[in-house]
């Protein structure tokens, strides 16, 4: 390998994770090749164009700004320079068939009242209690987890410290997040809304730990709309890191990686060309490293991912229409009337829930009162969730137009009035995302995050191959658009640590592992 070589990076794939790697690496001087296969970055922050209108069709929900503050930061300027960001004062605006719905609010205390009205006193003040726990457990948790190298349980009492286990033992780690919800909510409509939050890792809350409780102060720091959506995001890390100096390649297949004395050398495409390099950074699911979909030499290089371990899969529908009979917000959710089943459907049979819950992001309002004018159409994204299955057993059309059917109904039974046209549709299925995503079953969030192991079985930055380092949503600290981020800081910190402790990329004297930095 050349000295040039040996001095290069390549990103495999422009996810978030990807983006960020390649932002951090490229502002402070190496030499950066990203390849991506698809047309444009993004990775599972993807749009559609359906009747004419470019939809965002994968993560709609902007939070933990303080995330993108600090990577912009890091390379001299702000988000302020580059992105538009509007704050929610509604998080979300929920609904059930038997006509009853429920806004939160930004605001705890406006919360506190509309639950008040909405399901009695004591409901509420339990809803003040569960914010007061997530906030302890999110507080416990982001410098020694989210903001740290992979941990174990051991490393994460260390990082705690003595002083604060009391804490540490408050995120309830053993007891699943359903059973946890019970001590505050006794409705079961606020039971669905907030067991929901266990899904934003891909998971059910009857097998989640209670520790996804966080979800909720994530979400209560503050929920962003992105001024041309969040495709934006995406195009502009991309913008950033190629203004830093890395070079952005797509249309490129990686199809291999490969290994030359014992450590990552570069990558091999579709086509045939080698890319030698000193160092790879996968942005892919990890699993499709252990289910060889980047060729034997990388096969061990992640543990792997079972079918039964894996996240939720979706159906999407991305789609311009007009709407009525019900007041969109930003961000929606249709809870169907047996949530048990639904899960029990989705990870216990393989199949497709009969009565889902709909999550509906309407692309075009914000705040209450910003609405399309009667009868013009409005950019949505539907999305329920669906087993990962992609790969072996997917959805048969007849599920599919079944699945279609049962949506949006629920939508009608909660009083939106909603008729996708086939050309003004685009539709995306647990296949397609495996085709997208491969050797993932369509998972869109890496393992599930189920029993109290799960959060420390993702693997870190460092894969157990040397030269070759981990990122994104299906490693730690976990999926979600700014989880991913922490991801690729993560990825090229350990990867500019590791070059300055071996210079020239000589093996090091272990095969990865997790950093303790």
């Amino acid at each position: 390998m050349t000295t040039a070589a040996s001095e290069r990076v390549v990103v495999v794939g422009a996810g978030i994770g990807a983006l960020v790697a390649a932002l951090e690496l490229a502002a402070a001087g190496r030499d950066v090749l990203v390849l991506e296969r698809a047309a444009t970055p993004g990775g599972k922050i993807r749009q559609v164009h359906a009747g004419g209108c470019a939809i965002d069709a994968g993560p709609t929900v902007f939070t933990m700004r303080w995330v993108f503050d600090e990577l912009f930061a890091s390379v001299g300027t702000s988000v302020e320079q580059h992105l538009t960001l509007s704050p929610l004062a509604t998080l979300a605006r929920h609904a059930w068939g038997d006509g009853s719905r429920l806004d939160l609010f930004a605001d705890i205390d406006a919360s506190v009242a509309a639950i008040a009205a909405f399901a009695g006193a004591t409901q509420a003040e339990g809803y003040r209690a569960f914010c007061e726990r997530a906030q302890r457990i999110y507080r416990t948790l982001e410098q020694p987890f989210l903001r740290g190298s992979k941990p174990s349980p051991v490393t994460l009492a260390q990082r705690v410290g003595l002083r604060r286990l009391p804490d540490l033992l408050a995120i309830a780690p053993f007891a699943s997040m359903w059973a946890e919800l019970g001590r505050y909510f006794t409705d079961p409509r606020l039971q669905q809304l907030f067991g929901r939050y266990a899904t934003y890792c891909g998971s059910s809350p009857w097998q989640a730990p209670a520790t996804l409780m966080l979800v909720a102060h994530v979400e209560q720091q503050g929920v962003w709309a992105v001024e041309g959506g969040m495709h934006r995001l995406a195009t502009t890390l991309a913008g950033l890191a190629s203004a830093h100096g890395a070079r952005i390649r797509y249309g490129a297949h990686v199809a291999e990686v490969t290994v030359a004395a014992g450590r990552a050398s570069g990558v091999r495409l579709a086509s045939g060309e080698h890319v030698a390099a000193g160092t790879v950074v996968f942005n892919g699911d990890a699993g499709a490293l252990a289910a060889g979909a980047l060729g034997t030499g990388a096969r061990h290089a992640s543990p792997p991912v079972y079918a039964h371990q894996r996240s939720l899969s979706a159906v999407t529908w991305a789609l311009a229409a007009p709407t009525g009979g019900f007041p969109l917000l930003r961000h929606n959710v249709f809870f169907g009337g047996d949530y048990r089943a639904e899960f029990a459907s989705i990870f216990k049979q393989g199949r497709l829930p009969v009565e889902p819950t709909v999550y509906v992001c309407a692309q075009d309002r914000e705040d209450a009162g910003a609405a399309p004018a009667a009868g013009a159409p409005e950019r949505l994204l539907c999305l329920v969730n669906a087993p990962a299955t992609g790969d072996t057993t997917p959805p048969t059309p007849m599920e599919l137009a079944e699945c279609e059917a049962r949506t949006f109904q629920m939508l009608a039974r909660c009083g939106l009035q909603v008729a996708p046209e086939p050309q003004h549709t685009v539709r995306t299925t647990p296949q397609d995302f495996e085709r997208a995503f491969p050797a993932t079953g369509g998972a869109l969030y890496g393992r599930a995050s189920h029993g109290w192991m799960a959060s420390f079985s993702r693997p870190g930055a460092r894969s157990r191959l040397p030269g070759l380092y981990l990122a994104g949503g299906s490693t730690h600290p976990g999926p979600g658009v700014p989880m991913a981020a922490l991801s690729g800081r993560q990825a090229a910190a350990s990867v500019m640590a590791d070059r300055a402790s071996t210079p020239r990329f000589h093996p090091v004297a272990t095969a990865g592992g997790t950093s303790m930095r």
